[in-house]
């Protein structure tokens, strides 16, 4: 027996402008990423450490002209799973694109919520070891699942003032430290020296840093999902888009050059809080030092926000699809917020900040960033294959196009950092459990949907999957 038809939903109105889509992007991508992970970048490759930020600028922007000829092309807000989809018509593929961005948010958020608890206790000025660490990181997830049950609508004047925030925190940091070379009271050789890690070559360290600062860059795919909100996407996207990775790389190779002019590399690598090292040592004494730990938390807990929004609403939108438990898609009948998806999402949360924090100690915030990156590459290796697979179809008037073969460019680019030399062990184990997380769900939702109901499991309409 078929499905019946989805009754159409009504468009979404188109209120976002440049200006406003700008800011979107640029927010999006600002936060986590450069705060936490500017010491262990810098670690891998000595001062050079704005090397790997250019790098992984490349390898974001290459993925970003994909994303623009397909997101002018189907300016639908589902993003990757939509084109998974369109392009290669197989349920499962879509499904394990869609459970790998729904994994990637959580671990980018467990990632913030890691590095905002090491930010609290500095600047509390709390004598606590790790095992205070994770009591913090765990006890902001569970009040981010309040505010989510409560209902956070996504608020673009919110996105302007956290933004604002962001900028103001990484805007400090290259002030004081473009101020301390003015006073002659740094070595800013350093920033052109190359130190490889634990023994690895130049291109390994080089590599692999590259890898960690991509999680930096990521960010800019989530402006898809504003595609249907947007006025004229396939006029604005284009130049917003590449106009917002290039503003962010910008600033990033700044703090990079400012932070490893500033304080010692091996200070930097070993530092939970690595931005607020140069504050205190390029402007000893100015008070700005008691005030920055706060800025970076509020800089970074909007990504841990918006990405548990992000991942809840896609574990919902799977199960509403009957693609994952319908459990998962309850919704609270006040408050209308999907409760069950936020429940799950959040004790994932939880079990990730545990688990990392007891075996992996120290580097949680590289470990969960990595995993971060490593999801997200691998769904930038389908998404740049997908570009080149619906080039059969025919864009409408005035779409993108990515210029010439840059979209096999980005395959291999992203496939290539997916390998070992790019990644750590635990990074894989992370991803995989989450993902063996996923599947295992699928199943028993196929055991279900064929036994008891005779019918597929199979995505109803992937156009409804976007978080």
């Amino acid at each position: 027996m078929s499905d019946a038809a989805p009754t159409p939903a009504p468009e979404l109105k188109r209120v976002i402008g440049t200006r406003l889509l700008l800011l979107f992007i640029i927010g999006d991508i600002l936060g986590t990423g450069v705060y936490a992970l500017t010491g262990q970048i810098a670690g891998e490759v000595g001062g050079a450490a704005w090397a790997p930020v250019l790098l992984a600028f490349g390898v974001a922007a290459v993925t970003a002209l994909s994303y623009l000829e397909l997101v002018t092309k189907y300016p639908q807000a589902a993003g990757a799973a939509l084109y998974t989809h369109k392009a290669f018509r197989l349920h499962f593929l879509t499904f394990l694109v869609t459970f790998a961005v729904l994994c990637s948010g959580i671990t980018s958020a467990s990632t913030a919520s890691k590095f905002l608890a090491e930010n609290f206790i500095v600047g509390f000025n709390l004598d606590w070891d790790q095992a205070g660490v994770t009591l913090v990181a765990v006890a902001f997830l569970l009040l981010l699942a309040l505010i989510n049950l409560r209902g956070v609508g996504e608020s673009i004047k919110l996105n302007v003032v956290l933004t604002l925030i962001e900028l103001t925190g990484l805007l400090i940091v290259i002030g004081i430290g473009f101020w301390a070379m003015s006073q002659g009271n740094v070595d800013f050789s350093r920033v052109t020296v190359f130190e490889t890690a634990e023994g690895k070559g130049v291109f390994l360290s080089l590599t692999a840093a590259t890898s960690l600062a991509f999680f930096s860059m990521v960010g800019f795919e989530d402006s898809v999902n504003m595609a249907e909100e947007t006025k004229e996407p396939a006029r604005i996207f284009p130049k917003v888009m590449l106009t917002g990775l290039g503003i962010t790389a910008f600033i990033y190779v700044l703090v990079s050059i400012a932070a490893v002019a500033v304080v010692p590399v091996g200070q930097l690598a070993d530092s939970a809080t690595p931005l607020l090292e140069v504050v205190q040592a390029g402007a000893p004494n100015f008070p700005i030092d008691v005030v920055y730990p706060f800025l970076s938390i509020f800089a970074v807990a909007n990504t841990a926000l918006i990405n548990m929004l992000m991942a809840s609403r896609l574990l919902y939108g799977m199960a509403r699809q009957e693609v994952l438990p319908p459990f998962l898609s309850k919704v609270l009948r006040g408050r209308r917020t999907p409760w069950a998806a936020i429940v799950f999402t959040t004790l994932i949360a939880l079990g990730l900040i545990v688990f990392v924090t007891n075996f992996v100690g120290a580097e949680t915030v590289s470990a969960l960033g990595g995993t971060t990156a490593l999801l997200l590459l691998a769904v930038f290796t389908v998404v740049n294959i997908a570009c080149l697979v619906l080039r059969r179809d025919a864009p409408p008037d005035g779409a993108f196009r990515s210029p010439g073969i840059l979209p096999w460019v980005g395959v291999a680019t992203c496939a290539f950092l997916l390998g070992p030399w790019a990644q750590d062990a635990i990074e894989y184990r992370i991803a995989g459990l989450l993902l063996a997380l996923g599947v295992v769900l699928w199943a028993l939702t196929w055991l279900w949907n064929r036994g008891a109901r005779a019918r597929r499991t199979r995505f109803s309409d992937p156009e409804e999957l976007h978080g």
